[in-house]
Parts: structure tokens; C-alpha cells; sequence
């Protein structure tokens, strides 16, 4: 896990809410010098304390977990045109039904 990148989101949407790190701190009921932890990286972040900062921040967890770039989706499908181009014919109709099961699943829930 990328806290550091994680930190990064964070501040970026924390800013665009024009909020300090002292105002946010103080609204998930933390210290500042956590919060600054958080925002560089130098800590890792708990569940509960991740779950209160998207709260206060009014954004999904996975808006701060992960980032919805361009790069970062060109990156997931070098890597996922990596694996297939390493599967055997057995292998690629086994990823292909696990692909289909898995994306009418996310399509349910998300």
C-alpha cells in the first residue's frame, strides 16, 4: 500500500474543501502532527481513522485508497496484458469467467 499516495489524495481533496490540517485533524479527532503524518506518508493509516477522514472529507474510502488516473489505469492494463499474454489457452478461459463473475459482482455493489 502507497501511503504516501494515499497522504497525497488526502491533501488534495482536504485543500479543495479549503480546510487546514489543523481543522481536519480536529474534525476527526486527531492530533495535527498525525494528520501531517498521514498527509507524508510517515505513518500508516488505521481503518477507523481512514473511514472518519473520507466522512469528514465527504468522499469514499476508495477515492483516497486509490487513484482513478489515466496513468494509473494504463498501469492496471499493461500489467493485467502482461499476465494474459503469459496464460495458456485452459488459462485464459479460466481468467475470462472469473473476469465476467467478478464485474457483474462490482457492477452490483459499487
Amino acid at each position: 500500500m502507497d501511503y504516501y499516495a494515499i497522504g497525497q489524495r488526502i491533501r488534495k481533496i482536504r485543500k479543495a474543501h479549503g480546510l487546514s490540517q489543523e481543522a481536519l485533524a480536529e474534525k476527526v479527532g486527531i492530533s495535527v502532527t498525525h494528520m501531517s503524518h498521514i498527509e507524508t506518508g510517515n505513518t500508516k493509516l488505521s481503518l477507523p481513522v481512514l473511514v472518519e477522514i473520507a466522512t469528514t472529507l465527504e468522499v469514499r474510502t476508495d477515492d483516497l485508497l486509490f487513484d482513478d488516473s489515466p496513468a494509473e489505469r494504463s498501469n492496471s492494463l499493461d500489467t493485467i496484458l502482461h499476465i494474459l499474454d503469459s496464460s495458456t489457452t485452459q488459462q485464459l478461459k479460466i481468467i475470462e469467467g472469473i473476469l465476467k463473475a467478478t464485474k457483474i459482482s462490482l457492477d452490483k455493489f459499487l
